[in-house]
């Protein structure tokens, strides 16, 4: 398959949280996609760029943005579903998807942060695909990581910051980590990175004259359930969600914990 995982990257993935693979989007594939984000930013003059929440559902998505259709078809594309299954398994739930277009100069800060500690799926597992659809470099922003900073599956302390200018309003505890020890994921479009749900990762603020974006594709174990009934940070991320109306996908296998919902949503 030309979008498999080599042993070399599953073990990369497994022991430093993060992998980088060789496979990249198709010219077609990432020319449809980034037609689509143009079309994404205007349809939503009113939200800012970097918080494109629940992009792949399409017209009023109940979470403050007007999403399309070419975002969802990104999370399904087969070549990018049969990497996350090299390294979830078979049983495969999409419960997400996140636009992160930071404009040039003045593109809002990433914190320091662990996703689980926003997501209400127990027991907490997901692999997160990043596609970039722009150039993204550590001149503009990219996203960085700790290596292995997932490896004791443990959540730690986040503050509160009540900023305007953060992606996210959480931040990770001082002391936790080295920063010197972060590895900066630097990709063209059409490139990916894939990370694990207990990564420390963050991304800083674009104040270069090259805007960048990439696209955020979140899916589960079907081991795990998305508890509708969890809030985690409830109103407290600076990103308005709706995990209660958010809808999910059965992308392969099956529904292995039995008590996911695959109706709410749906139309």
């Amino acid at each position: 398959m030309p979008s498999a995982l080599t042993s070399a990257e599953i073990a990369h993935y497994q022991q430093q949280g993060y992998v980088i693979p060789a496979y990249q989007l198709e010219p077609t594939v990432l020319a449809r996609t980034q037609e689509a984000l143009d079309t994404l930013i205007r349809n939503n003059p009113g939200v800012r760029p970097e918080k494109l929440v629940s992009a792949h559902i399409e017209g009023d998505n109940k979470e403050g943005v007007i999403g399309s259709r070419a975002f969802l078809d990104l999370a399904m594309h087969q070549p990018i579903v049969d990497l996350v299954e090299q390294l979830i398994g078979p049983d495969i739930v999409l419960w997400g998807c996140h636009v992160f277009c930071k404009p040039a100069q003045e593109g809002f800060e990433t914190p320091w942060h662990q996703d689980g500690h926003y997501w209400p799926i127990r027991p907490l597992a997901t692999c997160t695909v990043w596609v970039a659809l722009e150039p993204s470099t550590r001149a503009n922003g990219c996203l960085r990581v700790i290596p292995s900073s997932h490896a004791g599956k443990h959540l730690h302390p986040h503050l509160h910051e009540d900023r305007t200018d953060l992606t996210l309003n959480q931040r990770m505890a001082d002391g936790v980590f080295e920063e010197a020890d972060a590895a900066d994921l630097e990709l063209q479009p059409g490139q990916m990175s894939m990370h694990d749900v207990y990564m420390i990762h963050g991304a800083k603020a674009n104040t270069s004259g090259q805007r960048r974006t990439g696209v955020a594709l979140r899916y589960m174990p079907a081991s795990s359930v998305f508890d509708r009934n969890l809030k985690p940070m409830d109103g407290q991320t600076g990103v308005p969600v709706s995990f209660a109306t958010r809808p999910l996908w059965l992308l392969r296998g099956r529904d292995v914990s039995g008590h996911n919902d695959f109706t709410t949503g749906h139309a």
